[in-house]
């Protein structure tokens, strides 16, 4: 090693250099004094770290790596990886070095060759990285042997085939059979990686192997054990006694120091002990003792630092979910201390609902209680909130839930009383008609109500039990004097609430209602508060006990939502314990996208993914709200370096296939987009586009129509990114390319083909459908305008060719589905071929809506029914029942699913299809 400058640390390293440092660096880089030498390379990385260019010198820095000295060597191979993207000729450079120190006598420098190599993103490097590499992976030094294993995870995101083809992968698997535990783990490591960059098990654990897995644990590294007790949990063992014999052999790790390695280790337990619980009540007590087993380490974790504690409690949620039973005598670990930072205490609050008992449930009363008298107003309200959900998942408790918050309520602090009146609404439409003795109690504190929430609720209360309230109509003329500076929330309520009161009290709030109702429709620009206010008016216009049916009808109770994660989700959750999705909450896929990286990226530094429209929902502006000035300012698209002289076209003709294996094809054609104007000349620069969907082999392409009205400009290259929508759509390319350009008064066709993105996809909100709409961005790459079109999209291009289900699954299926995710319909003015059952079906086949049953009606002359399924490409499937008499030109549409928010969509699907001739 070089020795230590008498100057002190490396930090002066990072001190502000004068003018032309980098001649004189350039001068050192030269020198032949070996400490200055190490010294200048040291100025040149300081620089780099702190965002300088220092590219200039990079043959310079270049020329140091000839040399012996270790320390200098991996500061030159740092160097190379960070600028290697933007020179990747000269990079080209150093590779007679990297072959020459991957044979070097001293295994660190070897070592480092080989993971420079893998970490260097030039193609070209890894035509020279694979004889190296094979070198690497069967040498004698295990440190070689390790990094090497790495390196070949790293090569496989680069060029997949090329591990393929020189049968790395095979190496791996011999690597698990290493004497060294460490290169065992770092062979389960890149395994491991390889598998969830290609999609496919490339670990393939044997019994053989899983015996050297659970040999190595014992020996290798902290890191190392969670690499091997990770590729365990993946592992489904053969019977509950295989499972049950590798749970023993894992069980030791429960009392690591290192935390990661502890929740590894409850992972594997958790996905075994299912294996054994499906084994049968023989296993029971076995399965007892392991709960028992897994309780202290998880409490142990509760001890650790806050940011620990955080990432533990966020597991430990999921872990109760799935197994109360595990932490259901432990509530008191999660009670707040005072000194827990807030997001700590907003967890443990979680936990704590969750383990909430009838046994405990006055301990979690009083500590609830307690922390209502907090000074962190969050807090505070979260306890209160806390108290309501702990009434609605235990019925017996309800009382004394609802006496704590009355206690609470008496304090009239402000934030108190607002939480405790939201809360107790829901503990009202979880009990009705047992508790409403309060609202006098409630009525009290209107005056210290000033969250549009809390008013919400208060008001909703008013107008489920006017009749129970002597001046109801008095306490919500009191909010009525604000009606229009409220907020959106508590229109609408007041809206419902006064005309729950006139059906009530018909004689004394007539005045009232019809004030509101004029206020809602005349003086609103909120069209949900405008709609709900004709309906209204229609109701009480034409039939007033129908608007009581609507309006005052019994409304379903509301669910305990403690435990609100699907099961299916929650299992894909706990099997990702230990990792993001398990503090997120959310599948791997719904936050982490791997964007393969084309060697033309890779030359030209391009981003590794493509840009999103920056902004989301706040900046991508409905379309009719668009600025047309799309043109100044700066670019809104930033389509990541798209350019012009990109000539990579949007699509493939799509009857290009066709001719494939000569002659015209037997296939019936693919049914035509539905098309629609979506822009007009005025918004787009002269341009019209007319845009639908369809599916075309299996493959959703957005079809546009582009018109060239008056722009002077040709249209040749136009680049388009999709918003976040439901459907999880992105363009499959960015760029549109009109070969020949389209002159003004001329038209032509493009197709982009839409691809499924995880990181594109908007969750919907629970109890709401999906929203068909998908917008889309659209820059003239000639002109530099940018504007924006929506267009609703056509459900029925998602629908796969495999959606047939055999007749007695589709009965299964429709028997198991709850009556509560039914959606129903009347499709009238049907044209006649939309009358027969024949017709329909062949019609329906065209778009993969397939025909499963049909049958008369019992005891009704002239009906008929028929059944269809359908299957997205995405894995949704609906099933239909439809309706028919004959001579009525209408049909009745009756939807069965498990994906509820997306069964609007399929039903308003089958209406239009229904429709169309």
């Amino acid at each position: 090693m070089a020795p230590k400058d008498q100057g002190g640390s490396d930090s002066r390293f990072f001190t502000t250099q004068k003018k032309g440092e980098l001649h004189e660096l350039r001068t050192e880089l030269h020198s032949t004094d070996r400490t200055t030498k190490v010294d200048a390379v040291k100025k040149v990385i300081a620089s780099m770290t702190v965002g300088k260019d220092v590219s200039g010198l990079f043959t310079d820095v270049l020329n140091c790596a000839q040399t012996g000295n270790i320390e200098l060597k991996k500061l030159v191979y740092l160097y190379l990886i960070n600028y290697a993207k933007s020179q990747p000729e000269l990079t080209l450079l150093a590779v007679n070095t990297f072959v020459k120190d991957a044979n070097d006598r001293n295994p660190l420098i070897r070592a480092l060759a080989v993971r420079t190599m893998g970490c260097i993103r030039v193609d070209r490097i890894t035509e020279y990285l694979c004889e190296p590499l094979g070198r690497a992976l069967r040498d004698d030094d295990p440190y070689v042997r390790k990094t090497a294993a790495v390196c070949v995870a790293k090569l496989y995101d680069i060029a997949p085939e090329l591990v393929q083809e020189r049968g790395f992968i095979e190496t791996l698997h011999d690597l698990i059979s290493d004497s060294n535990p460490s290169v065992v783990a770092n062979g389960v490591a890149a395994l491991s990686e390889i598998a969830e960059t290609s999609g496919r098990d490339v670990m393939k654990i044997s019994a053989s192997v899983l015996q050297k897995l659970l040999a190595a644990l014992n020996e290798c590294t902290e890191w190392g054990q969670v690499f091997i007790l990770d590729s365990l949990a993946k592992y489904v063992p053969g019977d509950a006694r295989e499972a049950e014999g590798i749970i023993e052999r894992v069980t030791p790790r429960l009392q690591h120091a290192n935390s990661a390695v502890v929740m590894s280790a409850v992972k594997v337990i958790l996905s075994y002990m299912d294996v054994m619980a499906a084994g049968g009540g023989a296993n029971a007590e076995n399965i007892r003792a392991l709960t028992r087993k897994l309780a202290p380490p998880l409490v142990t974790l509760l001890n650790s630092e806050p940011e620990i504690q955080y990432v533990a409690l966020r597991n430990i949620n999921l872990i109760v979910q799935k197994r109360p039973s595990i932490l259901e005598n432990e509530i008191k670990v999660f009670f707040c201390k005072y000194n827990d930072p807030i997001y700590v205490k907003m967890e443990k609050l979680e936990i704590i609902i969750k383990l909430v008992s009838e046994k405990n449930i006055d301990q979690v009363l009083l500590e609830l209680k307690e922390y209502a008298t907090e000074v962190d107003v969050d807090f505070v309200r979260k306890s209160v909130s806390a108290i309501g959900r702990c009434a609605v998942k235990l019925e017996r408790a309800a009382e004394r839930c609802i006496g704590v918050l009355l206690e609470l309520i008496q304090t009239k602090v402000n934030y108190v009383v607002q939480e405790s009146v939201i809360v107790i609404k829901d503990i009202f439409r979880r009990y009705p008609n047992r508790y409403e003795s309060i609202i006098a109690t409630l009525c009290d504190n209107l005056d210290t109500l000033d969250e549009p929430q809390a008013k919400a609720s208060m008001i909703w209360i008013i107008g489920e039990y006017a009749e129970r309230i002597d001046n109801a109509d008095e306490l919500l003329e009191t909010f009525l004097e604000t009606f229009e500076e409220e907020d959106p929330t508590v229109q609408l309520q007041l809206l419902t609430a006064t005309v729950k009161c006139f059906l009530k009290n018909p004689e004394e709030t007539q005045d009232m209602v019809q004030r509101v109702l004029d206020l809602a429709t005349e003086e609103s620009d909120n069209p949900d508060l405008r709609d709900r206010g004709f309906i209204y008016w229609r109701l009480l216009s034409t039939d007033p006990e129908a608007a009581k049916l609507v309006v005052l009808g019994d409304k379903p109770v509301i669910e305990d939502d403690t435990f609100r994660l699907e099961p299916n989700l929650l299992n894909v959750l706990v099997g990702q314990i230990a990792t993001l999705s398990s503090i997120y909450h959310k599948p791997p896929e719904a936050f982490v996208v791997r964007a393969k990286r084309s060697p033309t990226s890779d030359v030209m530094g391009m981003d590794d993914d493509e840009e999103d429209i920056e902004g989301e929902e706040e900046d991508y502006e409905d379309e009719n709200d668009v600025n047309n000035g799309g043109g100044g300012g700066g670019d809104l698209l930033d389509m990541g370096g798209l350019s012009v002289n990109d000539n990579t076209p949007s699509s493939a003709n799509d009857g290009g296939m066709s001719d494939l294996f000569g002659g015209g094809g037997g296939a019936a054609a693919a049914p035509e987009a539905r098309m629609s104007k979506v822009c007009t000349p005025e918004k787009s620069g002269g341009i019209e586009l007319w845009a639908g969907f369809r599916q075309v082999g299996g493959a959703v392409k957005l079809e546009l129509d582009i018109r060239n009205i008056s722009s002077n400009v040709p249209v040749s290259n136009l680049a388009i990114q999709l918003n976040k929508n439901a459907f999880g759509f992105s363009p499959g390319s960015q760029q549109v390319i009109c070969n020949p350009p389209i002159p003004m008064g001329g038209s032509g066709k493009q197709t982009v083909e839409l691809v499924n993105n995880p990181n594109m996809l908007v969750q919907v909100p629970a109890g709401q459908p999906a929203s068909p709409q998908i917008q889309v961005a659209v820059k003239n790459m000639a002109t530099g305008l940018v504007f924006y079109f929506a267009a609703n999209f056509a459900f029925e291009a998602l629908f796969s060719s495999d959606g047939a289900l055999e007749r007695t699954a589709f009965i299964e299926s429709w028997k198991s589905i709850d009556d509560q995710k039914e959606l129903f319909s009347t499709v009238s003015d049907l044209p006649p071929s939309s009358t027969d059952i024949d017709q329909v079906a062949a019609k329906f086949q065209g778009y993969n809506i397939f025909l499963i049953a049909r049958r008369p009606v019992p005891n009704a002359v002239g009906q008929e029914v028929a059944y269809f399924s359908m299957k997205t490409t995405t894995g949704m499937i609906f099933m239909a029942e439809l309706t028919f008499k004959q001579g009525v030109n209408a049909a009745k549409v009756c939807l069965k699913t498990e994906n509820i928010a997306y069964g609007v969509q399929a039903k308003v699907a089958l209406e239009t299809l229904l429709r169309s001739p």
